[in-house]
């Protein structure tokens, strides 16, 4: 008789499909024993990564083959919405399940000489919550919510372990000269903040995550990997911008508008994005070979639309907004839209699509209820799990109506209620600026205002403008704080 061998990756293949986990000990947890521990998750959250700059949401030029990946085995939502239009508050709003007429952060704001206004001690995000039900806790890439020594730093808001930039706009050069790793600054050898330098910071950031899975394998764990791609500067190591640099005629961007200069500012772009799908798969495979990916919650999004035309970005070429009208810091779609992807192995059917209306507020609850912990959902808080999407347990209720604020760019509100989405702008100039009314079913574009038409929805928007906010303390808004 032949006996044929197995090698050991097939045989944890066909373990891990019939049930199986590998422990770092060497032995097997089967079936019920394996479904009693709490998932895993990776929260993968792009900076400005516009909604359709990823392949799985049809983009042409970019190429991101393991985020498609994860589409193809989960489910992908094509009604997603971010917290808001930038990155401090949206931040915020997924990290507390606050929409922003309740969140402790409405805008960027800085402290000088490094960081962001600080979410308070008192605030109770996911990352606590998710401690106090026994997960390891990691905050990796971009914080932007609580300067270095406040309140507001990650290891006081629950995150065992952060290592990246505190600040937002120290986070805009890939090459900086220091890094955080929890309260301690850490000098880079080899960079000086230039346009290139020895240490690529979400290179950096792949090798902490991936340190953190394999450290934590024993246990369930949170991983908040807020990578800071393809946010501004246009920067990316040379052996990655050789993918692109000649594909497509590619005029140089000189630096005069803010940022560095790039000579190849549509390959470095695309390369950007690829780079970090690069490391999403490298996280992929570090979950596949400590024994965990068929026990891990992955879920990939973006903060915000894609950015304007600035710093080298070409929104006309990349088309990274779709068919949405404008962009980052708007409350049109363009701005808030954003792709968002969850896989769960062996729990999520794969290949799905869902056009279920969610955003960054249904995060928390989301996650608590999928750790077994739905009961730990605060109080007051404005999300809505999505877990029987997931599951595919039916057509779950929906929110009776999003609403958003931005007292910025003009100042905006924003009401999506079911097929309508009533807008307002430039409130800072204007307090009695009118509500524009967009049909989504047949005008996702936002191009035809049919308030004139629809005095009974404009009334309900009205209400819903009113009533589904408070006054913030930091960020006043005149003409609505009155």
């Amino acid at each position: 008789m032949t006996v044929r061998k197995t090698s050991r990756r097939d045989f944890l293949k066909t373990a891990g499909a019939i049930g199986a986990t590998l422990l770092p000990s060497g032995k097997f947890i089967w079936g019920a024993q394996r479904s009693s521990r709490k998932p895993n998750i990776v929260f993968i959250l792009g900076d400005d990564l516009g909604y359709a700059e990823l392949g799985c949401y049809g983009q042409q030029k970019i190429r991101t083959p393991h985020i498609d990946g994860i589409a193809r085995e989960g489910i992908r939502f094509t009604q997603s919405y971010s917290g808001s239009p930038v990155c401090a508050p949206s931040r915020c709003v997924l990290l507390t399940g606050l929409h922003t007429g309740h969140s402790f952060i409405r805008d960027n704001r800085e402290i000088q000489p490094e960081g962001q206004l600080p979410i308070p001690g008192s605030a109770v995000t996911v990352a606590k919550l998710l401690k106090e039900e026994g997960y390891a806790t990691a905050a990796v890439g971009k914080w932007g919510l609580g300067f270095p020594g406040s309140e507001g730093e990650p290891n006081k808001q629950g995150f065992d372990l952060f290592f990246g930039y505190n600040c937002q706009r120290l986070a805009h050069n890939y090459y900086p000269k220091t890094l955080w790793r929890n309260d301690q600054q850490i000098m880079l050898e080899g960079n000086d903040a230039g346009l290139t330098g020895k240490q690529y910071a979400p290179d950096l950031f792949e090798t902490e995550a991936l340190d953190f899975i394999r450290s934590h394998r024993d246990m369930p764990f949170f991983l908040f990997f807020a990578t800071t791609v393809p946010h501004l500067a246009l920067q990316v190591p040379e052996d990655s911008l050789e993918e692109y640099r000649g594909k497509w005629e590619d005029p140089p961007y000189d630096g005069k508008s803010g940022y560095l200069p790039q000579k190849y500012p549509r390959a470095a772009y695309a390369a950007m994005v690829t780079r970090m799908d690069r490391s999403v798969g490298r996280i992929l495979a570090q979950l596949e070979q400590s024994g965990v990916d068929r026990h891990t919650i992955v879920i990939v999004a973006s903060d915000n639309g894609s950015t304007f035309k600035t710093g080298g970005y070409d929104p006309d070429f990349f088309q990274g907004t779709g068919p949405f009208r404008s962009s980052k810091g708007s409350v049109y779609e363009g701005g808030i839209r954003v792709p968002l992807i969850v896989r769960w192995s062996g729990r999520i059917k794969p290949g799905r699509t869902s056009d279920q209306v969610i955003a960054f507020q249904d995060v928390l609850p989301t996650l608590l209820d999928a750790a077994g912990s739905s009961q730990r959902s605060p109080a007051g808080t404005d999300g809505l799990s999505f877990l029987p999407t997931l599951l595919d347990k039916g057509r779950q209720p929906g929110h009776e109506h999003l609403y958003m604020e931005f007292p910025a760019y003009g100042g905006q509100q924003m009401v999506r209620l079911g097929r309508w989405k009533g807008v307002r702008q430039n409130l800072l100039k204007n307090p009695d600026a009118p509500i524009e009314l967009y049909d989504l079913t047949v005008d996702i574009g936002e191009k035809d205002n049919v308030a004139p038409g629809h005095p009974e929805i404009i009334e309900k928007i009205r209400t819903i403008m009113k009533i589904a906010r408070k006054p913030s303390k930091e960020f006043s808004f005149p003409a609505l704080d009155k």
